[in-house]
């Protein structure tokens, strides 16, 4: 099983508007003492404030369908995640996998459509770090159409879906009961600092052995480089 702390969306939340406040008397006071520095005004604020909260509450205006974002990924996106989102070399698979293989499975399949927990994140995430080099290059209705597509390939929403604020809000994922509060209290460890095993400590294994970091450029990078040496 997995855990969600949803608690923490609310904690996210309240240090965010405490760090707005913070900096912004930091500002008034550098500007004052210092002679550097000026207040950040509601617009500049504004742009910062794109985050998504799971129930839907912060979507913009817009919208977007399966189609257009068919040809959004193609272009944009399925040079490293594949033509039909099963991930090239080290690149995530976005598509296929079951969430019932999350309890049983020895390595399960976290896809959009096994793992994510509500729609409305995922347009977050790719509005707010997609696509790879050129992330908030798209414009709403760019990445209504993207989140779309991908919930069409995992078979959430039919092709012919016109997503928007409310819509993409009122899906329920396939994995949406697969988080839960974690019931355990918190605890404190006492910090081991000599001769905390038995025998002596070896080193299991490494991420470069592992294979999960992907090498050289990233493709759309490659292809720009290669294109450049033609």
């Amino acid at each position: 099983m997995f855990r969600l702390v949803k608690l923490g969306l609310v904690i996210v939340t309240v240090v965010a508007v405490a760090a707005v406040s913070l900096m912004s008397g930091n500002a008034a006071t550098n500007q004052s003492r210092l002679g550097v520095g000026e207040l950040a005004g509601l617009e500049e604020i504004s742009r910062w404030d794109i985050d998504i909260r799971p129930d839907g509450l912060g979507l913009p205006q817009g919208h977007g369908d399966a189609k257009l974002g068919e040809a959004i990924y193609a272009e944009r996106c399925a040079s490293c995640h594949g033509d039909f989102g099963e991930g090239r070399g080290n690149y995530p698979v976005l598509v296929g996998g079951n969430p019932k293989e999350l309890k049983t499975g020895e390595r399960p399949e976290k896809t959009v459509g096994s793992f994510w927990p509500y729609a409305p994140i995922l347009f977050d995430y790719i509005r707010r770090a997609m696509p790879f080099g050129e992330a908030q290059s798209l414009t709403a209705d760019k990445t209504y159409a993207l989140t779309a597509f991908l919930l069409s390939m995992n078979d959430i929403i039919a092709e012919e879906t016109v997503l928007n604020a409310q819509s993409l809000a009122a899906i329920t994922m396939p994995n949406a009961d697969g988080f839960y509060f974690d019931p355990e209290p918190d605890v404190v460890n006492t910090s081991c600092m000599n001769d905390c095993t038995a025998g002596p400590v070896k080193i299991a294994s490494f991420a470069r052995i592992l294979d999960v970091t992907p090498d050289g450029l990233p493709p759309i990078e490659q292809a720009q480089a290669d294109d450049k040496d033609n």
